[in-house]
């Protein structure tokens, strides 16, 4: 691992939290006009994260990894990846275009928590622990609730999570749209020359607190990008974390958009 001078920075009353999140997705990334419903069932879906860059000539193994769990009969049932590209390796010349100082803070918060002096990357985290690779273990019967999101043809995704426990405790949805099959040329940093390729590509996110009392709905924007038109698939992930705490409780996922043949 390559592990840059970089400082580590920095419930629903009575069950059921709704909240409606409102992408901005033509209707053509969506599967028809019908809607597309993930869930993940009253057993725990794991959270499997990324935090990668076109910058570090590490991470391409690490993206490569990741990128065979596309073709896991395990996915969106058992685990959700998503790939993070931090902005703190842009430094040597070559900017990354998935890159995020949002998602540089995301890394630095676990960083934190694990009381770790320094990020790096290629760095895996599984339900928010520090993890070595892209191999998801079996999980036991835990069961935290059952989470189901329902993206409508009118673009709206409507998110239900019920806790096991009926907490009556805020808290916080997060919703990201991820792309596949894209593959960059790199002309600077530690990759120059190289064409990389990536998968389950965090494109943006959404994100909102949940409380416990009052109304449940939330409408959140899902912007799209000029990066969108170069993935050759889409898939939405979504999970729930208890109010000011980023590990996962439950998760869910799947795609939206059918895979393009190369060539088309």
């Amino acid at each position: 691992m390559i592990r840059p001078a970089t400082s580590a920075g920095n419930g629903t009353n009575r069950g059921v939290v709704v909240c409606s999140i409102a992408l901005l997705i033509f209707v053509s990334q969506t599967v028809g006009a019908e809607p597309v419903v993930f869930e993940s069932g009253p057993k725990k879906v794991q959270l499997l994260e990324l935090f990668t860059s076109e910058g570090c000539s590490s991470c391409p193994p690490a993206e490569a990894s990741l990128g065979r769990l596309v073709s896991d009969p395990r996915l969106w049932h058992e685990f959700v990846p998503v790939a993070f590209h931090v902005d703190y390796w842009d430094r040597l010349g070559w900017k990354d275009p998935f890159a995020s100082a949002e998602w540089t803070t995301r890394q630095r918060l676990y960083a934190a928590n694990w009381n770790a002096d320094s990020v790096y990357t290629p760095a895996f985290v599984l339900n928010g622990r520090e993890w070595r690779d892209a191999n998801v273990p079996r999980l036991s019967e835990e069961a935290p609730g059952a989470l189901k999101a329902t993206v409508r043809g009118d673009n709206t995704v409507v998110i239900d999570f019920e806790p096991a426990r009926r907490e009556a405790r805020d808290f916080e949805v997060y919703l990201v749209r991820l792309g596949f099959g894209i593959r960059m040329n790199v002309r600077a940093g530690e990759n120059s020359g190289r064409n990389l390729h990536h998968d389950f590509v965090v494109l943006s996110l959404t994100h909102e607190k949940i409380a416990a009392h009052g109304s449940r709905e939330r409408h959140l924007p899902l912007p799209r990008s000029d990066i969108d038109t170069i993935s050759n698939r889409t898939a939405a992930a979504v999970w729930i974390t208890r109010a000011g705490d980023i590990t996962p409780v439950q998760a869910a996922g799947g795609w939206l958009s059918p895979e393009v043949e190369p060539g088309k």
